[in-house]
């Protein structure tokens, strides 16, 4: 199934900093699909659930992952 974001994500993802566009969920099996369009390229690709993180946004709470 496929689902358009109704309003954008920002992420990290191994390619850079994207924006989500829509959510891929092909069942129970298999990792979420993200869509995404990397902000410097402009290029879509599609990411697994475990290569992608939210990115840092104080305004929304979101603040960089402590190690």
């Amino acid at each position: 199934m496929l689902t358009e974001l109704r309003q954008v994500l920002y992420l990290d993802t191994p390619k850079g900093a994207a924006i989500a566009f829509a959510v891929i969920d092909y069942g129970p099996q298999a990792d979420l699909l993200w869509v995404c369009f990397l902000l410097e390229s402009g290029e879509c690709w599609s990411y697994p659930n475990p290569l992608i993180k939210l990115a840092k946004n104080i305004t929304m709470g979101v603040r960089a992952q402590q190690n």
